[in-house]
């Protein structure tokens, strides 16, 4: 996880996958106090199909404990600067994070086995 100084930076960042790659990590998380939010984050995945993942629910249970030394509170709303974007209500519950917001639905299907 990167920490920067502000949303902007954020918005802003152009990050060069190749290089990432090198890095031999499965995902990066970018992310910076908000404008309107109690703060804002990108997820790149620099070997995967997709570089950046649009809103990952998963990178907040990083992100919340972070967040909850750095503001002192439980509860947040958090936006996610992909091109998509979007926003999570997150709640820091001790053991575990509770995240809830928007989703579209994508993909439904049947598996046989």
């Amino acid at each position: 996880m990167a920490i920067l100084e502000k949303e902007e930076d954020i918005i802003n960042l152009n990050p060069d996958m190749e290089k990432l790659k090198k890095l031999n990590i499965f995902g990066i998380i970018v992310t910076s106090k908000g404008n309107d939010t109690d703060f804002v984050s990108r997820y790149f995945i620099p070997d995967s199909v997709i570089c950046e993942d649009p809103v990952t629910g998963s990178s907040h249970c990083t992100l919340i404990p972070y967040w909850k030394k750095i503001l002192n509170k439980n509860k947040f709303v958090a936006r996610q600067l992909s091109d998509r974007s979007g926003t999570l209500y997150c709640r820091d519950l001790g053991d575990r994070v509770e995240i809830s917001g928007e989703a579209i639905f994508y993909f439904e299907g049947n598996i046989n086995i």
